[in-house]
């Protein structure tokens, strides 16, 4: 039984309306009756109205007119019809117009009681889907993009304007930026911000099934493909793919992408048909692409239709006056998902956050938060207790203060030296495993990787 519902009679008989509101008042709704459309309309907008019971054969405002008006009032307001004169027509008439069913008279309790149930069920799950999409859209609407910096404002002007466009668009930065989250403010600020999303990371798929992810497979395509399977770019048709990492694609896979891009077809792997797709590519790199051309190891013309328009992100260190305010929103974010009580950092670990590096960026500066925010004291007050060792204590990396030579040095050369020098420590300590390697560095493997072969360094 239900008591938070209500359901409104709209019916011209005072003792079909008597039938119909003990019935329902038997099984827990609330419920409001009326002779007319007109005093139907009037009541749904002077009250909360979850369903209506609605005549077809009505004084005045016909059922059909009625049905009409109030969908245009609330588009909300679930409306079964009910009458004794049902036809075919009239059911697929208002049907048409947007009731959810039609009952005839007489009707059987348990019937028009199941219908109502389901009718109320539908209304429910339309409201939560609605719900979802707008906290979606709130969470990754480029307005809900933390920074008030000029760097971040020039990066929402660009995501202004290529939102609504079809143009691709290639996102570089370090790792951690926040690279996908503007894809995704992109993607929902576009006209396709009802279609799929679908993320890719290439550089976490071994080489050898990314075209079967990417594109799909047939049947007996290779061993283990027992069954017909989409492939990624075929489930995003009519919304965003974005590549992540795509720096990291083989080049037989880059000539793939670049027909899917020219032609917006492909074939599955072992297929022979072509698949039609309508998808607009976002990709990102945290690696120099032109470089990578000048090398081989990335296609000249994949690269300029990807490198349409460009939107880089800069690190955090670049852009100080955004910590406070990312610290500010991802300490309200944690107490809310935590049900924690209220928190705030002191002066002192706000500076200490303030002048970090920020190695891994906003990612990094998110899980500091969450840290402080779970282990938070009664007082609700964030000490620098409460933050991880390696940003209170930078540690032997913190250089200091560094005396130049007279004649000067190259920076280029001083930082690609050091650079060098640390991941080949890093590799050493871990016995050259690079994953182990990348987490003691604290980035992903896919960049430690693409810095290897930047860097030229040869594992054993």
């Amino acid at each position: 039984m239900s008591t938070s519902h209500s359901i409104l009679i709209i019916d011209d008989e005072e003792i079909m309306r008597d039938v119909l509101s003990r019935l329902l008042t038997s099984e827990g709704y609330r419920v409001v009756a009326c002779a007319t459309g007109e005093e139907g309309l009037e009541k749904i907008e002077r009250e909360s109205i979850d369903l209506a019971l609605l005549d077809l054969m009505l004084p005045g405002m016909g059922g059909m007119a009625t049905l009409q008006k109030i969908l245009e009032v609330d588009p909300d307001l679930v409306v079964v019809m009910i009458s004794a004169y049902a036809s075919i027509e009239n059911a697929v008439a208002a049907t048409k117009l947007g009731a959810f069913d039609f009952v005839t008279k007489p009707f059987q309790n348990e019937e028009l009681a199941l219908v109502i149930k389901n009718a109320l069920k539908k209304r429910a799950l339309e409201i939560e889907n609605r719900h979802l999409k707008r906290t979606l859209r709130e969470r990754y609407s480029f307005k809900n993009i933390i920074g008030k910096s000029e760097p971040m404002q020039k990066v929402y002007d660009l995501i202004a304007q290529v939102g609504p466009r079809r143009s691709t668009v290639l996102i570089t930065g370090e790792s951690g930026t926040g690279k996908e989250l503007v894809a995704k403010a992109i993607h929902n600020s576009s006209p396709r911000a009802s279609g799929p999303f679908v993320a890719v990371n290439s550089g976490t798929i071994p080489i050898e099934l990314l075209e079967s992810e990417l594109f799909g497979h047939v049947k007996g395509a290779f061993t283990g493909a027992g069954t017909t399977k989409k492939g990624l770019f075929e489930i995003a048709d009519g919304g965003t793919v974005f590549l992540d990492e795509v720096g990291t694609l083989p080049l037989e896979t880059q000539t793939k992408l670049l027909r899917v891009i020219q032609e917006r077809e492909f074939r599955r792997v072992g297929g022979l048909d072509n698949i039609k797709v309508d998808v607009r590519i976002i990709a990102a790199t945290n690696s120099d692409l032109k470089k990578a051309v000048e090398q081989h190891l990335f296609r000249e013309d994949l690269y300029y239709r990807l490198n349409v328009i460009t939107i880089h992100l800069p690190p955090l260190r670049e852009r100080r006056e955004d910590i406070a305010p990312l610290v500010e929103h991802f300490t309200r974010r944690f107490v809310r998902e935590n049900g924690s009580q209220e928190c705030r950092f002191d002066s002192e670990a706000m500076m200490i956050l303030t002048d970090h590096f920020w190695p891994g960026n906003v990612r990094e500066l998110e899980n500091a938060v969450e840290r402080a925010v779970v282990l938070a004291p009664e007082n609700g007050i964030l000490t620098k207790d409460l933050l991880p060792r390696e940003i209170v204590e930078p540690g032997p990396l913190y250089l200091g203060e560094l005396q130049l030579l007279e004649n000067g040095v190259s920076l280029k050369d001083l930082v690609h030296e050091f650079e060098r020098n640390l991941i080949t420590s890093a590799l050493k300590q871990t016995q050259w495993n690079q994953k182990k390697a990348a987490q003691l560095l604290r980035v992903n493997a896919t960049t430690l990787n693409e810095k290897l072969k930047r860097l030229d360094i040869k594992l054993p």
